[in-house]
């Protein structure tokens, strides 16, 4: 033990003078590079600032500019004098090649090219009005719809991220605003020119059974036969109102039904044809442009829509019909009806259900109306 003891002390003596002299020679050479390199810009370098800093620095090198162009040359640079009547309202100082009139809710990346955001474009919009109780019955029903359909949840209760224990749920589009119903939500997300992307638009209720439905078959039988607006056929007795929804087990599609005595004066005209009702309709692109200016923004249950639809296609008996083979069950959840408030010893369901019925006949007193002072206006001008 002695002998590697003695022999172990130089070895050590030897090493620390190494490490002196490794550090010496570092501190010389750093401050060699400090006192040469003195102009070095660190501002670029900037990690920890976030997004809008390192913006500020791009602008103010001119970076953000292509040709070596500064912002000042792009700001100082004089537009010419544009007036263009046929722009959309408010857009006539525009020259038309930069307006984008329409829009989408693709989902888009923060980086890349901008070209390159999208692997695939959805071709048709699905959208349900949801609380978090009804999960398990959208997921089922969000399942039948494939990447060809854009998902896009109201939620009226609030509760969003919650969805996100579903993977689709992470793609869709969620909107929230408590205690509203599917047509206040449609009047005010779903304009025309937001939607124009989208071939057809569904707007379906929550409590819907889709064991029997098939998306993709659903739109080439609504090609096929040239509905415009449709839905799919209810299941006998689960929760029909009128025999023209009710599903025919001999066909794909009908447009027209026999009701009770006396309810049709017309056979072309609803509740015998032309007719669909509101929980699970299919608007096309250009039937919806129509429709969409039909809703009324303080009547929110959308009761007696149904009846004015065929105002926006021609001939609406051919135009408008039900998808008997690709089917739904209306499970009738009374989850709307519980999001009212209790008012003179009456149930919140009771207060909701008398504003519908108010509504109705709001709404077609407002029909009968604009119909009245179009008729008096042309026949002074005849």
């Amino acid at each position: 033990m002695g002998t590697m003891h003695r022999s172990g002390a130089p070895r050590r003596t030897n090493e620390n003078a190494k490490l002196i002299i490794t550090t010496i020679v570092g501190v010389v050479f750093g401050f060699f590079i400090g006192i040469t390199l003195p102009s070095v810009s660190f501002r670029k370098i900037n990690f920890t600032s976030g997004l809008i800093s390192s913006l500020d620095v791009a602008m103010s090198d001119g970076k953000l500019f292509s040709g070596g162009r500064s912002p000042e040359d792009f700001g100082s640079r004089e537009f010419p004098k544009i007036y263009v009547p046929t722009n959309p309202h408010g857009a006539e100082l525009l020259p038309p090649g930069i307006i984008v009139a329409e829009t989408d809710f693709y989902l888009r990346r923060l980086w890349g090219e901008p070209s390159e955001d999208l692997k695939k474009k959805p071709k048709y919009l699905v959208t349900f009005t949801v609380g978090f109780e009804q999960r398990n019955n959208i997921n089922a029903a969000v399942k039948k719809f494939s990447e060809d359909f854009q998902i896009l949840l109201f939620h009226y209760d609030g509760r969003t991220t919650e969805w996100d224990q579903f993977e689709w749920s992470k793609k869709a589009i969620h909107i929230s605003a408590k205690k509203q119903t599917k047509w206040w939500y449609a009047k005010r997300f779903l304009h025309p020119d937001v939607v124009s992307a989208y071939e057809y638009i569904f707007i379906w209720d929550e409590d819907l059974g889709v064991e029997h439905f098939n998306a993709e078959r659903y739109i080439e039988l609504v090609k096929k036969h040239g509905l415009e607006i449709s839905q799919p056929g209810l299941e006998p007795n689960n929760g029909l109102t009128w025999e023209m929804t009710k599903r025919r087990g001999d066909r794909d599609v009908h447009k027209e039904t026999q009701e009770k005595p006396g309810w049709c004066s017309d056979p072309h005209l609803p509740p015998c044809a032309a007719f669909v009702e509101i929980m699970a309709p299919v608007f096309s692109r250009e039937a919806w442009r129509c429709v969409w200016h039909m809703i009324q923004n303080d009547l929110v249950h959308g009761w007696g829509l149904d009846f004015a639809l065929r105002r926006c296609v021609e001939p609406a008996h051919e135009k408008i019909g039900v998808v008997d083979s690709q089917w739904i069950i209306h499970q009738v959840i009374p989850s709307l009806g519980n999001q009212g408030e209790s008012e003179q010893g009456k149930s919140p369901w009771q207060g909701v259900r008398e504003r519908c019925r108010n509504e109705w006949t709001l709404f077609q007193n407002r029909v009968a109306e604009a119909d009245r002072k179009y008729i008096e206006q042309h026949k002074v001008k005849e």
